[in-house]
């Protein structure tokens, strides 16, 4: 079955909730749980994926701007790493070679060397971009 758009449907979609760009906590609220609500209905109707994806953005572009995530270094994603596998800074000798290296990337907050960032995504079986 192919389905087709309704462009009557739509443009009732958009009447009946005004879609526009959110401009504080409350709107943002709202259309998220307006997104779930639509997330979460079986069989949605073309419209109202079409409907749901301009909510998405809506919502993204507001928490992008209102809630930023800063890039991490090289240091806090090593750092995060090493917490979720319950392991301290002496676990890593092995990798980069001595407890003075190991120190060097937390206290400097250097880049990493692309052969450091090598032999610790090897270490920790995730991508060496993950470093750099």
């Amino acid at each position: 079955m192919i389905r087709t758009f309704d462009a009557k449907s739509y443009t009732d979609l958009l009447v009946r909730y005004q879609p526009k760009p959110i401009a504080n906590e409350a709107e943002n609220e709202a259309a998220i749980a307006l997104a779930c609500e639509l997330e979460h209905r079986p069989l949605r109707s073309l419209e109202e994926e079409l409907f749901l994806e301009l909510l998405i953005t809506l919502i993204e572009k507001f928490e992008s701007e209102n809630y930023p995530i800063s890039a991490g270094n090289a240091a806090s994603m090593l750092q995060h790493l090493m917490d979720t596998r319950d392991l301290d800074k002496s676990d890593l000798i092995p990798v980069l070679g001595t407890e003075t290296e190991v120190e060097k990337v937390f206290v400097s907050g250097r880049d990493l060397e692309i052969d450091e960032a090598r032999k610790l995504a090897e270490f920790f079986h995730v991508d060496i971009s993950l470093f750099l």
